[in-house]
């Protein structure tokens, strides 16, 4: 039994790290029309964006696995359940709410922040920056190292992101002088069932590279092949961006290339095995694709939270 919740909690953190960082905000220089918070109030009719780093994903799914772990939490003989079996569980939740409740707060600092205009998205990244130190000095874990380190690291990832928009910017405009991009914009346009034919067409394709790529590439050099077709067919941008969003979700955590899968590999315990990841992981794409066909279909589940936004 408790072999199987491993299992299950392994797939579940697979959409914790699907989720970082926010696919709408990631989407929003493609769709430059629209506001990024117009983006990111869409997708909460989805779920709730998280902005982390893997040490988020490291501290929960390192709780979680001690509530499930075999020596701890072994079933007992009814003559051996007592009061302290009780006293144990409590001590499990109370030990699960320290590790959620901190992030969870922080979460909705940095998107209500944006939500309420208090901050833009970029000045909500120092929000959660500011946060996350508080909460980093609440666990008496701060440290000189752990900043240079943490320093380090944004550097690196912030170069890593100008890098691939410059490359991708410099392909875009050779990619648009020889044509390209007309000619990709003509098919796209002339895909048999026009509207739908279209959002069919860029739902298989930005799955399938989504398998295979990280959200970064797909953001910066795929997206914008579709974005003209889209505006010329009269697509909402707003609802085509969360619908893109959710689908790269789903991607992410697909055996057996998924990059989620491969984080969540990196934190699970040691006999949580690939495969059972993979096989976890499976029911949540079902729930993720049912979540894509209700955004396509119903494209209110979008626009309604922003229309109440103004």
């Amino acid at each position: 039994m408790f072999y199987k919740a491993r299992t299950l909690i392994a797939a579940a953190a697979c959409l914790l790290a699907a989720a970082v960082p926010a696919r709408a905000a990631l989407l929003n220089p493609v769709v430059a029309a629209t506001s990024t918070g117009s983006l990111n109030v869409g997708e909460v009719s989805e779920k709730v964006v998280v902005t982390g780093d893997a040490p988020l994903v490291n501290t929960t799914s390192g709780v979680l696995s001690d509530l499930v772990d075999g020596n701890s939490m072994r079933e007992l003989p009814l003559s051996a359940r007592s009061i302290d079996q009780l006293a144990a569980l409590q001590a499990g939740v109370q030990q699960a709410m320290v590790a959620v409740v901190p992030p969870v707060l922080l979460i909705f600092a940095v998107l209500g922040s944006i939500f309420f205009g208090v901050a833009t998205p970029t000045e909500a990244g120092a929000v959660g920056a500011i946060g996350a130190c508080i909460l980093t000095v609440l666990n008496r874990n701060m440290s000189w190292g752990l900043i240079k380190a943490a320093a380090r690291s944004t550097a690196n990832i912030t170069a890593l992101v100008i890098m691939i928009l410059f490359c991708s910017t410099l392909f875009g405009l050779v990619f648009d002088g020889l044509g390209g991009q007309e000619y990709i914009k003509g098919l796209l346009l002339n895909v048999p069932g026009g509207f739908w034919g279209f959002i069919i067409v860029a739902n298989i394709a930005i799955f399938l590279l989504g398998i295979n790529l990280e959200f970064i590439e797909i953001c910066f050099i795929a997206m914008p092949l579709f974005v003209p077709a889209a505006r010329e067919l009269g697509v909402d941008m707003v609802w085509f961006g969360v619908m893109m969003a959710v689908n790269l979700n789903m991607a992410f955590i697909s055996p057996p290339v998924g990059f989620s899968l491969f984080y969540l590999q990196s934190v699970a315990p040691p006999e949580v095995k690939t495969i059972d990841i993979h096989k976890g992981a499976l029911p949540f794409m079902v729930l993720q694709a049912i979540a894509l066909l209700i955004v396509i279909i119903f494209p209110q589940t979008v626009r309604w939270l922003v229309n109440v936004a103004g």
